[in-house]
């Protein structure tokens, strides 16, 4: 397994201002000084999680990958040109953009353009959350997941499963093709939606605890427009979210308390409860709309048999102070 993590998203925006907002205000991201026309943001130790630029039409522009070695990025050039994917060792100018050592670059058969890289630069000062939060879930586990719409999921599978190295985590094919893919303990850092669409669905970030994600759930039901899923939790990496519209127009789910995997061991399987165990009421969507009537169909055949989701470890600071002391 070549990728160890998600190291950071790119996005093309014209809403830089309102990214700011979101990104700040909502998430409590830490804006750092980029000038001109982007807008760069902190999750942790890492000089830069998000990176917002004016530039382009509005969407995902990157996804940036992470290999622990250097010579990781030689075999993984190798394995994609010798299967005929081109691609480009990016100069030092553009690794001095992404704040990190090395990188190459190449698309995945849908255009997306996909950033691998070594070695990120460590801020010096600690991370400073722009509204009162404890704290984003990374480290090992990257800066959380990217889920993608593609046209055809089963097409992609070769390239992502097979060429990347992507681990399938599971797999839905009811109400739509969905697969979940892992390079880590993160129960998914990737995902494929098969909604014949292309683009951005969501990434996601986890808190460090569940009340961030209540205050966020608050904050955001205050902004016209903002709140896309509900409160829920879903039914594979039991995470419980909430979906908020980005100004792009796709979506970040904000989420607490997802289940860590032993990649070593796991078994990838099909799962036929839905997304959700419950909430997670699209929205954004009309009342009426036959995928959130699906959806919601879903959501409670799984409550009429019971299904449930094994508690997360408990995230109570003074809990845990307590057992570290004992």
């Amino acid at each position: 397994m070549t990728l160890s993590a998600l190291g950071y998203i790119g996005i093309r925006s014209s809403k830089t201002e309102d990214w700011s907002s979101f990104a700040t205000k909502l998430l409590g991201m830490q804006q750092v000084d980029r000038g001109g026309n982007a807008r760069a943001f902190r999750m942790d130790d890492r000089k830069q999680r998000l990176l917002v630029t004016d530039d382009g039409q509005e969407g995902l522009d990157f996804m940036g990958w992470e290999v622990d070695h250097p010579e990781d990025l030689d075999r993984l050039a190798s394995r994609l040109e010798n299967a005929g994917v081109a691609v480009r060792v990016e100069t030092a100018a553009l690794a001095d953009q992404r704040l990190v050592s090395q990188l190459i670059s190449f698309n995945d058969p849908d255009g997306n353009r996909i950033e691998v890289f070594w070695k990120p630069q460590i801020a010096s000062d600690p991370f400073v959350p722009a509204r009162p939060i404890s704290g984003f879930k990374t480290g090992t586990l990257g800066m959380g997941h990217a889920v993608l719409h593609v046209e055809d999921a089963t097409a992609l599978l070769p390239f992502y499963r097979d060429l990347l190295g992507f681990s399938v985590t599971d797999y839905g094919l009811t109400p739509f093709p969905l697969y979940f893919f892992h390079i880590n303990g993160r129960h998914h850092s990737f995902a494929m939606v098969g909604s014949g669409r292309k683009g951005l669905h969501h990434f996601m970030v986890e808190l460090q605890s569940l009340d961030d994600v209540g205050q966020g759930y608050d904050l955001a039901q205050h902004e016209e427009g903002r709140l896309a899923y509900t409160l829920g939790r879903h039914s594979n990496d039991h995470m419980m979210s909430f979906y908020a519209t980005t100004p792009s127009g796709f979506f970040v789910e904000y989420g607490w308390g997802a289940r860590v995997i032993e990649p070593g061991t796991w078994q990838a399987h099909e799962t036929t409860d839905g997304p959700s165990y419950w909430g997670h009421e699209r929205v954004h969507l009309p009342e009426g709309d036959p995928a959130r009537e699906r959806m919601r169909d879903m959501r409670l055949d799984a409550a009429r048999r019971g299904m449930r989701a094994a508690d997360p470890v408990p995230n109570c600071a003074w809990l845990e102070s307590v057992a570290r002391s004992e």
